[in-house]
């Protein structure tokens, strides 16, 4: 418990980070993905029912601290179904796709998430015009994000079997 709480304060200290950091493409939506290191992070060393907790936690406490209630379900949407992506993807094929693949399609899961409850919300099908930007920005950050959990797991696997966990 004490080591999901401690991601759970890293994916919300990401989250907190990203919003702070003004993004060049002018299309809602678009964002690094920055707590999704630690999503995939929670995947690979607990598995997927941690991952759902640390996604939901990090979305309440972050649309807390700035976003608001649609900014909440659009994020909860979008993680929960990339989170769920990725974990299948990982417990069932990860010696096929890579940690950069695998994160690269929980990216694009995200988006198409987010545009589903979007378009739901505010009853217009025209926000998936958005899908084919939100597409390629998904896969450029999902891309990078991959590479940074596959250098970073193998190292925090090394602590955690250092420390007893």
């Amino acid at each position: 418990m004490v080591l999901l709480s401690i991601l759970i304060s890293q994916a919300l200290v990401l989250h907190v980070i990203e919003r702070a950091i003004p993004v060049p493409v002018p299309v809602p939506g678009v964002k690094l993905g920055l707590a999704n290191i630690i999503s995939l992070i929670t995947i690979i060393l607990f598995g997927f029912k941690d991952a759902l907790i640390v996604v939901a936690l990090r979305t309440l406490l972050g649309s807390m601290f700035g976003g608001g209630l649609s900014s909440f379900f659009y994020s909860l949407a979008g993680g929960i179904l990339s989170t769920t992506v990725m974990a299948f993807l990982y417990l069932r094929y990860k010696n096929i796709f890579s940690i950069p693949t695998i994160s690269t399609v929980g990216a694009v899961f995200h988006n198409i998430g987010q545009i589903g409850v979007a378009s739901l919300v505010i009853s217009n099908i025209q926000l998936f015009y958005y899908l084919p930007v939100l597409l390629i920005s998904g896969v450029i950050t999902g891309i990078l994000i991959g590479f940074t959990v596959q250098f970073t797991i193998e190292p925090v696997k090394k602590i955690l079997r250092i420390g007893g966990a």
